[in-house]
Protein backbone atom coordinates (compact mmCIF):
# COMPACT_ATOMS: atom_id res chain seq x y z
CA UNK A 1 0.00 0.00 0.00
CA UNK A 2 1.08 3.45 -1.01
CA UNK A 3 1.54 6.50 1.89
CA UNK A 4 -1.08 8.32 -0.24
CA UNK A 5 -3.66 4.98 0.39
CA UNK A 6 -2.72 4.46 4.05
CA UNK A 7 -3.38 7.85 4.64
CA UNK A 8 -6.53 8.21 2.73
CA UNK A 9 -7.92 5.37 4.59
CA UNK A 10 -6.78 6.75 7.96
CA UNK A 11 -8.99 10.34 6.98
CA UNK A 12 -11.74 7.59 5.78
CA UNK A 13 -12.28 7.34 9.68
CA UNK A 14 -11.21 11.15 10.69
CA UNK A 15 -13.96 12.70 8.79
CA UNK A 16 -17.31 11.89 7.80
CA UNK A 17 -18.49 12.11 4.28
CA UNK A 18 -19.05 15.56 2.70
CA UNK A 19 -16.87 16.93 5.27
CA UNK A 20 -15.65 20.10 3.61
CA UNK A 21 -13.30 21.56 5.31
CA UNK A 22 -11.45 18.25 5.57
CA UNK A 23 -11.76 17.61 2.08
CA UNK A 24 -10.67 21.25 1.39
CA UNK A 25 -7.27 20.98 3.37
CA UNK A 26 -6.54 17.11 1.30
CA UNK A 27 -6.93 19.29 -1.75
CA UNK A 28 -4.76 22.13 -0.68
CA UNK A 29 -2.24 19.88 1.40
CA UNK A 30 -2.58 16.45 -0.60
CA UNK A 31 -3.51 13.67 1.73
CA UNK A 32 -0.65 12.66 3.47
CA UNK A 33 0.24 15.98 5.01
CA UNK A 34 -3.20 16.89 5.16
CA UNK A 35 -3.29 13.76 8.00
CA UNK A 36 -0.52 15.26 9.67
CA UNK A 37 -2.15 18.46 9.82
CA UNK A 38 -5.36 17.50 11.02
CA UNK A 39 -3.68 14.67 13.86
CA UNK A 40 -1.41 17.48 15.30
CA UNK A 41 1.54 15.97 13.55
CA UNK A 42 2.57 18.93 11.50
CA UNK A 43 2.05 22.40 12.06
CA UNK A 44 -0.62 25.00 9.76
CA UNK A 45 0.81 28.28 9.02
CA UNK A 46 -2.11 31.08 8.46
CA UNK A 47 -1.51 30.71 4.40
CA UNK A 48 -2.64 27.09 4.24
CA UNK A 49 -6.04 28.40 6.17
CA UNK A 50 -6.90 31.51 3.58
CA UNK A 51 -6.15 28.47 0.60
CA UNK A 52 -8.69 26.22 1.99
CA UNK A 53 -11.08 29.04 2.58
CA UNK A 54 -10.94 29.51 -1.23
CA UNK A 55 -11.55 26.08 -1.47
CA UNK A 56 -14.71 25.98 0.10
CA UNK A 57 -15.33 29.67 -1.65
CA UNK A 58 -14.46 28.10 -5.20
CA UNK A 59 -16.90 24.81 -4.52
CA UNK A 60 -20.02 27.27 -3.54
CA UNK A 61 -19.57 27.51 0.09
CA UNK A 62 -21.55 30.17 1.88
CA UNK A 63 -20.77 31.81 5.10
CA UNK A 64 -17.51 32.09 6.70
CA UNK A 65 -15.12 28.82 7.91
CA UNK A 66 -14.76 28.41 11.80
CA UNK A 67 -11.96 28.02 10.79
CA UNK A 68 -9.10 24.79 10.61
CA UNK A 69 -8.88 24.69 14.92
CA UNK A 70 -12.00 24.34 15.47
CA UNK A 71 -12.20 21.50 12.53
CA UNK A 72 -8.91 19.82 15.05
CA UNK A 73 -11.87 19.87 17.55
CA UNK A 74 -13.80 17.81 15.79
CA UNK A 75 -11.59 15.36 14.44
CA UNK A 76 -9.66 15.06 17.68
CA UNK A 77 -11.97 12.64 19.49
CA UNK A 78 -10.96 9.96 16.42
CA UNK A 79 -7.15 10.19 16.60
CA UNK A 80 -7.26 7.31 18.93
CA UNK A 81 -9.21 5.25 16.76
CA UNK A 82 -7.04 5.66 13.77
CA UNK A 83 -5.48 2.12 12.56
CA UNK A 84 -5.75 2.64 8.57
CA UNK A 85 -3.47 -0.69 8.71
CA UNK A 86 -5.68 -2.75 10.47
CA UNK A 87 -8.67 -1.22 8.08
CA UNK A 88 -6.66 -1.85 5.10
CA UNK A 89 -5.75 -5.39 6.07
CA UNK A 90 -9.55 -6.13 7.17
CA UNK A 91 -10.99 -5.33 3.09
CA UNK A 92 -7.96 -7.35 1.59
CA UNK A 93 -9.18 -10.28 4.07
CA UNK A 94 -12.65 -9.59 2.75
CA UNK A 95 -11.00 -9.93 -0.89
CA UNK A 96 -11.76 -6.16 -1.47
CA UNK A 97 -9.59 -3.36 -2.17
CA UNK A 98 -9.54 0.12 -2.20
CA UNK A 99 -9.36 2.73 -4.78
CA UNK A 100 -8.48 6.49 -4.58
CA UNK A 101 -8.54 9.68 -7.01
CA UNK A 102 -6.15 8.86 -9.79
CA UNK A 103 -5.67 4.82 -9.69
CA UNK A 104 -7.08 2.91 -12.76
CA UNK A 105 -9.83 1.53 -10.94
CA UNK A 106 -11.15 5.30 -10.03
CA UNK A 107 -14.66 6.41 -11.95
CA UNK A 108 -14.10 9.18 -13.24
CA UNK A 109 -17.24 10.25 -12.98
CA UNK A 110 -17.12 10.91 -9.36
CA UNK A 111 -15.14 14.01 -9.73
CA UNK A 112 -18.38 15.82 -11.17
CA UNK A 113 -18.78 15.88 -7.32
CA UNK A 114 -15.95 18.51 -7.20
CA UNK A 115 -15.12 19.01 -3.38
CA UNK A 116 -17.25 16.76 -2.29
CA UNK A 117 -15.73 13.45 -3.92
CA UNK A 118 -15.31 10.46 -1.51
CA UNK A 119 -11.55 10.01 0.19
CA UNK A 120 -11.46 7.15 -1.12
CA UNK A 121 -13.84 4.06 -1.90
CA UNK A 122 -13.92 0.77 0.10
CA UNK A 123 -14.62 -2.00 -2.36
CA UNK A 124 -15.44 -5.48 -2.28
CA UNK A 125 -16.45 -7.45 -5.80
CA UNK A 126 -14.75 -8.60 -9.30
CA UNK A 127 -11.54 -6.31 -10.25
CA UNK A 128 -12.80 -5.03 -13.11
CA UNK A 129 -13.79 -0.89 -14.02
CA UNK A 130 -17.17 0.47 -13.52
CA UNK A 131 -19.32 0.89 -16.19
CA UNK A 132 -19.21 4.70 -18.07
CA UNK A 133 -22.37 6.43 -16.52
CA UNK A 134 -23.84 6.51 -20.31
CA UNK A 135 -24.15 2.60 -18.97
CA UNK A 136 -25.37 3.12 -15.87
CA UNK A 137 -29.24 3.37 -14.51
CA UNK A 138 -29.26 3.71 -10.67
CA UNK A 139 -33.37 2.90 -9.35
CA UNK A 140 -34.50 3.77 -6.39
CA UNK A 141 -37.35 4.17 -4.04
CA UNK A 142 -39.32 3.12 -1.29
CA UNK A 143 -38.42 0.69 1.69
CA UNK A 144 -41.57 -0.31 2.03
CA UNK A 145 -42.61 -0.59 -1.80
CA UNK A 146 -45.82 -2.59 -2.80
CA UNK A 147 -46.47 -5.23 -5.47
CA UNK A 148 -46.88 -2.64 -7.78
CA UNK A 149 -43.58 -1.12 -6.91
CA UNK A 150 -41.71 -4.36 -6.89
CA UNK A 151 -42.92 -5.84 -10.21
CA UNK A 152 -42.18 -2.29 -12.12
CA UNK A 153 -38.56 -2.21 -10.79
CA UNK A 154 -38.11 -5.85 -11.24
CA UNK A 155 -38.86 -5.30 -14.72
CA UNK A 156 -36.85 -2.25 -15.13
CA UNK A 157 -33.74 -3.89 -13.85
CA UNK A 158 -33.95 -7.11 -15.74
CA UNK A 159 -34.71 -5.40 -18.74
CA UNK A 160 -31.95 -2.66 -18.30
CA UNK A 161 -29.53 -5.62 -17.63
CA UNK A 162 -30.49 -7.47 -20.61
CA UNK A 163 -29.46 -4.61 -22.90
CA UNK A 164 -25.94 -4.55 -21.11
CA UNK A 165 -26.39 -1.59 -18.38
CA UNK A 166 -25.64 -1.77 -14.60
CA UNK A 167 -28.04 -1.15 -11.69
CA UNK A 168 -26.75 1.40 -9.27
CA UNK A 169 -29.07 1.38 -5.93
CA UNK A 170 -28.41 1.74 -2.05
CA UNK A 171 -28.81 -2.25 -1.05
CA UNK A 172 -32.10 -1.31 1.34
CA UNK A 173 -35.30 -3.44 1.57
CA UNK A 174 -38.04 -2.71 -0.92
CA UNK A 175 -37.54 -0.75 -4.23
CA UNK A 176 -33.29 -1.45 -3.96
CA UNK A 177 -33.47 -5.10 -3.26
CA UNK A 178 -35.90 -5.71 -6.15
CA UNK A 179 -33.26 -3.47 -8.05
CA UNK A 180 -30.41 -5.62 -7.43
CA UNK A 181 -31.95 -9.05 -7.48
CA UNK A 182 -33.11 -8.53 -11.17
CA UNK A 183 -30.19 -7.13 -12.40
CA UNK A 184 -28.41 -10.31 -11.01
CA UNK A 185 -30.69 -12.48 -12.84
CA UNK A 186 -30.62 -10.52 -16.47
CA UNK A 187 -27.16 -9.10 -16.36
CA UNK A 188 -25.05 -10.61 -19.01
CA UNK A 189 -21.96 -9.73 -17.98
CA UNK A 190 -20.09 -8.37 -15.22
CA UNK A 191 -20.79 -6.14 -12.64
CA UNK A 192 -24.83 -5.81 -13.70
CA UNK A 193 -25.34 -4.36 -10.48
CA UNK A 194 -23.60 -1.86 -7.92
CA UNK A 195 -25.07 -1.10 -4.18
CA UNK A 196 -23.72 1.61 -2.56
CA UNK A 197 -23.43 1.13 1.17
CA UNK A 198 -23.63 3.54 4.24
CA UNK A 199 -21.84 1.72 6.23
CA UNK A 200 -18.79 -0.36 6.47
CA UNK A 201 -18.31 -3.22 3.38
CA UNK A 202 -17.12 -5.50 6.17
CA UNK A 203 -20.57 -5.95 7.16
CA UNK A 204 -24.31 -6.10 4.81
CA UNK A 205 -26.66 -3.94 5.83
CA UNK A 206 -29.84 -4.53 6.69
CA UNK A 207 -29.01 -7.97 8.08
CA UNK A 208 -32.18 -9.52 5.91
CA UNK A 209 -30.39 -8.39 2.49
CA UNK A 210 -27.25 -10.40 3.64
CA UNK A 211 -27.41 -13.37 1.05
CA UNK A 212 -28.44 -10.79 -1.74
CA UNK A 213 -25.63 -8.58 -0.85
CA UNK A 214 -23.03 -11.77 -0.87
CA UNK A 215 -24.47 -12.37 -4.79
CA UNK A 216 -23.92 -8.47 -5.32
CA UNK A 217 -20.28 -8.99 -3.83
CA UNK A 218 -19.69 -11.79 -6.62
CA UNK A 219 -20.98 -10.44 -9.84
CA UNK A 220 -21.26 -7.03 -9.08
CA UNK A 221 -19.54 -4.15 -6.74
CA UNK A 222 -20.19 -3.25 -2.86
CA UNK A 223 -19.04 0.25 -2.64
CA UNK A 224 -18.43 2.72 0.73
CA UNK A 225 -17.05 5.99 1.39
CA UNK A 226 -16.47 4.88 4.90
CA UNK A 227 -13.81 2.24 6.76
CA UNK A 228 -14.88 -1.29 7.91
CA UNK A 229 -16.66 -1.22 10.91
CA UNK A 230 -18.19 2.08 10.21
CA UNK A 231 -21.94 2.46 11.20
CA UNK A 232 -24.75 3.19 8.78
CA UNK A 233 -26.11 6.02 10.47
CA UNK A 234 -29.20 8.32 8.92
CA UNK A 235 -26.27 10.87 7.76
CA UNK A 236 -24.40 8.55 6.20
CA UNK A 237 -27.37 6.95 4.14
CA UNK A 238 -28.13 10.68 2.99
CA UNK A 239 -24.62 11.30 1.87
CA UNK A 240 -24.22 8.20 0.06
CA UNK A 241 -27.24 9.42 -1.95
CA UNK A 242 -24.81 11.80 -4.04
CA UNK A 243 -22.39 8.36 -4.74
CA UNK A 244 -25.60 6.82 -6.22
CA UNK A 245 -26.81 9.60 -8.50
CA UNK A 246 -22.82 10.66 -9.80
CA UNK A 247 -22.21 6.59 -10.69
CA UNK A 248 -25.18 6.64 -12.87
CA UNK A 249 -26.02 8.36 -16.03
CA UNK A 250 -29.71 8.60 -14.90
CA UNK A 251 -31.42 8.17 -11.08
CA UNK A 252 -35.31 6.50 -11.83
CA UNK A 253 -36.90 6.88 -8.48
CA UNK A 254 -39.82 4.08 -9.20
CA UNK A 255 -41.75 4.82 -5.61
CA UNK A 256 -41.21 7.18 -3.14
CA UNK A 257 -42.98 9.06 -0.12
CA UNK A 258 -43.56 12.51 -0.08
CA UNK A 259 -40.39 13.40 1.89
CA UNK A 260 -38.71 9.64 0.92
CA UNK A 261 -34.92 9.66 1.15
CA UNK A 262 -35.15 8.56 -2.47
CA UNK A 263 -35.89 12.40 -3.47
CA UNK A 264 -32.58 13.21 -2.22
CA UNK A 265 -31.00 11.11 -4.58
CA UNK A 266 -32.51 12.43 -7.34
CA UNK A 267 -32.15 15.96 -6.53
CA UNK A 268 -28.47 15.20 -6.17
CA UNK A 269 -28.65 13.73 -9.85
CA UNK A 270 -30.31 16.84 -10.74
CA UNK A 271 -27.56 19.15 -9.51
CA UNK A 272 -25.37 17.53 -11.28
CA UNK A 273 -26.88 17.37 -14.71
CA UNK A 274 -27.78 14.17 -14.61
CA UNK A 275 -30.91 12.93 -15.90
CA UNK A 276 -34.03 12.12 -14.14
CA UNK A 277 -36.95 9.66 -14.28
CA UNK A 278 -40.08 8.82 -12.16
CA UNK A 279 -42.42 6.53 -12.42
CA UNK A 280 -45.79 7.49 -12.30
CA UNK A 281 -48.14 5.40 -9.85
CA UNK A 282 -52.12 5.12 -8.54
CA UNK A 283 -52.84 9.07 -7.37
CA UNK A 284 -54.36 7.05 -3.99
CA UNK A 285 -50.71 5.59 -3.05
CA UNK A 286 -48.89 7.09 -0.36
CA UNK A 287 -46.37 5.10 -2.20
CA UNK A 288 -46.35 7.19 -5.29
CA UNK A 289 -46.73 10.35 -3.56
CA UNK A 290 -43.02 11.48 -4.24
CA UNK A 291 -42.78 10.55 -7.42
CA UNK A 292 -46.00 12.62 -8.51
CA UNK A 293 -43.97 15.67 -7.21
CA UNK A 294 -41.42 15.29 -8.86
CA UNK A 295 -43.11 14.99 -11.99
CA UNK A 296 -45.83 18.40 -11.34
CA UNK A 297 -42.03 20.13 -9.86
CA UNK A 298 -40.95 19.03 -13.33
CA UNK A 299 -37.73 17.71 -11.81
CA UNK A 300 -38.30 14.37 -13.81
CA UNK A 301 -39.30 12.71 -16.86
CA UNK A 302 -42.20 10.31 -16.58
CA UNK A 303 -40.63 6.77 -17.34
CA UNK A 304 -42.79 3.75 -18.15
CA UNK A 305 -40.74 1.03 -19.36
CA UNK A 306 -36.75 0.23 -20.28
CA UNK A 307 -36.35 2.12 -23.35
CA UNK A 308 -37.59 5.13 -22.34
CA UNK A 309 -34.89 5.14 -19.79
CA UNK A 310 -32.50 4.43 -22.38
CA UNK A 311 -33.90 7.37 -23.78
CA UNK A 312 -32.55 9.40 -20.61
CA UNK A 313 -29.00 7.92 -20.58
CA UNK A 314 -28.13 8.19 -24.28
CA UNK A 315 -25.40 11.05 -25.13
CA UNK A 316 -26.53 14.49 -25.71
CA UNK A 317 -27.19 14.74 -29.21
CA UNK A 318 -28.05 10.97 -29.78
CA UNK A 319 -31.44 12.03 -32.27
CA UNK A 320 -29.98 14.54 -34.00
CA UNK A 321 -29.80 14.48 -37.59
CA UNK A 322 -25.76 13.79 -38.14
CA UNK A 323 -25.79 12.75 -42.30
CA UNK A 324 -24.19 15.68 -44.02
CA UNK A 325 -26.53 15.41 -46.59
CA UNK A 326 -29.67 15.37 -44.28
CA UNK A 327 -31.74 18.64 -43.76
CA UNK A 328 -30.55 21.83 -42.21
CA UNK A 329 -30.92 21.63 -38.06
CA UNK A 330 -31.42 24.49 -35.89
CA UNK A 331 -28.30 23.42 -33.80
CA UNK A 332 -26.32 23.77 -37.06
CA UNK A 333 -23.56 26.20 -36.37
CA UNK A 334 -23.94 26.42 -32.70
CA UNK A 335 -21.04 27.08 -30.77
CA UNK A 336 -19.76 24.88 -28.35
CA UNK A 337 -20.83 27.20 -25.30
CA UNK A 338 -24.22 27.41 -26.90
CA UNK A 339 -24.55 23.63 -27.45
CA UNK A 340 -23.37 23.12 -23.97
CA UNK A 341 -26.05 25.58 -22.67
CA UNK A 342 -28.91 24.45 -24.66
CA UNK A 343 -28.06 21.11 -23.41
CA UNK A 344 -29.07 22.26 -19.49
CA UNK A 345 -31.71 23.81 -20.08
CA UNK A 346 -35.02 21.39 -19.53
CA UNK A 347 -37.68 20.66 -21.51
CA UNK A 348 -40.58 20.74 -19.02
CA UNK A 349 -39.57 22.62 -16.26
CA UNK A 350 -37.86 26.48 -15.80
CA UNK A 351 -34.46 26.92 -14.20
CA UNK A 352 -32.60 30.29 -13.30
CA UNK A 353 -29.28 32.11 -14.95
CA UNK A 354 -27.50 30.64 -11.54
CA UNK A 355 -28.45 26.88 -11.85
CA UNK A 356 -27.26 27.28 -15.49
CA UNK A 357 -24.18 28.19 -14.39
CA UNK A 358 -23.77 25.44 -12.11
CA UNK A 359 -25.17 22.47 -14.66
CA UNK A 360 -23.17 23.70 -17.67
CA UNK A 361 -20.22 25.42 -16.22
CA UNK A 362 -20.66 28.71 -17.68
CA UNK A 363 -20.22 31.94 -16.45
CA UNK A 364 -23.40 34.29 -15.80
CA UNK A 365 -22.54 36.83 -18.70
CA UNK A 366 -21.88 33.56 -20.68
CA UNK A 367 -24.64 32.47 -19.92
CA UNK A 368 -27.32 35.21 -20.67
CA UNK A 369 -25.25 36.23 -23.80
CA UNK A 370 -25.82 32.18 -24.79
CA UNK A 371 -29.64 32.62 -23.37
CA UNK A 372 -30.27 35.22 -25.94
CA UNK A 373 -28.79 33.96 -29.14
CA UNK A 374 -31.08 30.53 -28.76
CA UNK A 375 -34.11 32.79 -27.71
CA UNK A 376 -33.41 34.34 -31.98
CA UNK A 377 -33.02 30.83 -32.67
CA UNK A 378 -36.42 29.64 -31.26
CA UNK A 379 -34.63 27.28 -28.62
CA UNK A 380 -34.77 29.01 -25.41
CA UNK A 381 -37.88 31.18 -23.84
CA UNK A 382 -38.57 32.96 -21.03
CA UNK A 383 -40.77 31.58 -18.77
CA UNK A 384 -42.23 32.98 -15.32
CA UNK A 385 -38.96 34.54 -14.62
CA UNK A 386 -36.25 31.71 -15.89
CA UNK A 387 -35.67 29.42 -18.88
CA UNK A 388 -36.63 26.17 -20.42
CA UNK A 389 -35.83 25.03 -23.84
CA UNK A 390 -37.87 26.06 -26.64
CA UNK A 391 -40.09 23.05 -28.96
CA UNK A 392 -39.40 23.50 -32.62
CA UNK A 393 -39.97 20.99 -35.27
CA UNK A 394 -36.92 19.74 -36.68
Amino acid sequence: MSDEQTARAALSRLMEPQDSAGLALIRVAGAVDALRIAVGELKAGPTLEQNISAALQDAGGTGAWAGLTESKKRWGPRITDLAPERDLATIARLGGRVVIPGDELWPRQLTDLDLHEPIILWWRGPEEALPEPTKAVALVGSRDSTSYGGTVTGDLAYSLAQRGFSIVSGGAYGIDAHAHRSALAGGVGQLSTIAVMAGGVDRFYPSGNEDLLRAVSRKGAILAEVPPGSAPTRYRFLQRNRLIAALAGATVVVEARWRSGALNTAHHAENLGRAVGAVPGSIHSANSAGCHRLLREGAAVCVTDAGEIVELVSPSGAGLADSPDGPDSPHDGLTLEDLILLDALPLRSVTSVEKLCVVAGLSPNSVRAGLGRLGLLGLAFAERGGWKRGRISE
